[in-house]
């Protein structure tokens, strides 16, 4: 009878104890977005007042007509910026071409019908600019013809382009594409999560280090 109880009481309290211990090393151990590509161009060469240093960025290529691009824009800011929006080091960085000034406000117009819009920013540069910044990603994709694409890339604080190099659907995931809202929803989200986390985790780690 006695072992019968030891044996009862491992599963209903030992047992669940290790599956925890199990799962959250496992969290541990691989909930961090991969760094693809180090060094990444700060936007500060296009624009001073904003820059990727210490922010947690979304970054985003509009290109010079709106009317291919602006539904991507609609689906990052209902999928994404409205989820995170309130972190105080989250942000989105869209770089459209010089010109585009007075289309950038419309948007940006529009899509604060929904929601505060103060961590948005539009960058303008030329050509060049455009392509020499875009290029400084090192990914496999390639801008369009009107300096757009429909990706979203994910900045970290350091400059640093973070991604998956081994996505189940591709050996590496540089971006995520904005025309998909099942991409948005279920890879994205995902890994947005994971890099604030990551911060959040090293934020408190460092707090604890210094009251020691």
């Amino acid at each position: 009878m006695k072992v019968k109880k030891y044996l009862v009481l491992v599963t209903l309290f030992i047992l669940p104890i290790v599956a925890y211990l199990f799962f959250a090393s496992g969290i541990t151990n691989f909930g961090k977005l991969a760094i693809l590509t180090s060094g990444v161009d700060d936007v500060t060469n296009m624009d001073g007042d904003v820059t990727f240093k210490d922010n947690i960025t979304i970054l985003g290529f509009l290109g010079n007509d709106p009317n291919n691009t602006n539904g991507n824009a609609f689906n990052l800011n209902q999928k994404i910026y409205k989820r995170f929006y309130a972190f105080k080091d989250f942000q989105f960085v869209m770089v459209m071409p010089k010109g585009m000034e007075e289309e950038a406000t419309e948007l940006k117009k529009e899509l604060g019908l929904l929601v505060d819009m103060s961590k948005w920013n539009f960058v303008f540069g030329d050509e060049n600019q455009i392509n020499d910044f875009f290029n400084s990603l090192e990914t496999d994709i390639q801008l369009e013809d009107d300096l757009s694409t429909p990706y979203a890339f994910i900045i970290d604080k350091e400059l640093s382009l973070r991604g998956r190099s081994e996505d189940e659907e591709e050996a590496t995931l540089y971006g995520f594409n904005a025309t998909s809202v099942s991409e948005l929803n279920n890879k994205m989200v995902d890994d947005v999560k994971i890099i604030l986390a990551e911060y959040r985790l090293a934020l408190k780690k460092n707090s604890a280090d210094r009251q020691k």
